[in-house]
């Protein structure tokens, strides 16, 4: 009688899943309790597979899951990393290691786009695919390797391989320059009106700025020069100048 140990390793690199087996030992590092779970991850709804009762199986659900496992690992690791850093610098930093450029881009980075089951063409495959998939193969990961684990493979895997933290500090800062970028991709024009305010009459002088696209003030800010002043505007915006709030904005404009 082979101990069971023995008839799962022959079933992991002998079955018709082994290539799931194997994507999962080079993208995470670890032996696959459960595969179908993996399987699952990698299912766009479009390929969705409809069950008797009429449930759709894909990836949603465990994208969820693997949104808020995500998120906490991320704060965790923040937290460790940077003892100093305030809670907004934290929140601000998360929110640019979470947001779904950032998850495609790590998808991409471990091939995890190759992998994904999708039934639509290229133009209608959603801009976030990537970053779905890549939420929702955490998920599994969590259900099948528990948290502790998880914890270590995302940190040591991929943030460490994958992630350039210094980068990241120095485009969360410079929020002016990320909208600036972000309205040339959208074509509006933005425009930054920063004066002296005369009102303040510290010794110091204290400049205001008002960020306008396509001629609406959108936010403003104040600073001890010029420079902070506008750094400081465009900072109050660029959280509406992402993903589905940056379409938001865009519709709202136009109506405007």
């Amino acid at each position: 009688m082979f101990p069971i140990q023995i008839v799962s390793l022959v079933h992991r690199y002998h079955s018709r899943d082994k290539e799931y087996y194997r994507l999962i030992r080079e993208i995470f590092g670890v032996h696959a309790r459960n595969i179908e779970l993996y399987k699952l991850a990698l299912m766009h709804r479009s390929a969705s597979v409809c069950l008797a009762d009429g449930t759709q199986l894909n990836n949603e659900r465990l994208e969820y899951l693997g949104d808020a496992i995500l998120e906490a690992i991320t704060s965790d690791y923040l937290f460790i990393a940077f003892p100093r850093a305030d809670e907004g610098e934290l929140t601000r930093l998360r929110s640019k290691i979470v947001n779904r450029t950032t998850l495609n881009t790590l998808a991409e980075s471990i091939g995890l786009d190759r992998h994904i089951i999708r039934h639509t063409n290229g133009s209608s495959i959603q801009k976030h695919i990537n970053g779905d998939a890549l939420e929702a193969m955490i998920g599994a990961l969590y259900l099948d390797q528990g948290y502790e684990r998880t914890n270590r493979v995302l940190i040591n895997r991929l943030f460490v391989r994958h992630l350039n933290l210094e980068e990241l500090i120095a485009a969360e800062t410079d929020y002016k320059s990320r909208l600036i970028e972000w309205c040339q991709r959208n074509r509006q024009t933005i425009t930054f009106a920063t004066a002296h305010d005369e009102r303040y009459t510290s010794q110091r002088p204290v400049f205001r700025s008002a960020v306008m696209v396509d001629g609406i003030e959108v936010g403003h800010g104040v600073g001890d020069t010029k420079k902070q002043a506008e750094q400081h505007a465009a900072c109050t915006v660029w959280g509406a100048f992402s993903d589905e709030a940056g379409d938001w904005f865009l519709e709202a404009v136009d109506r405007l």
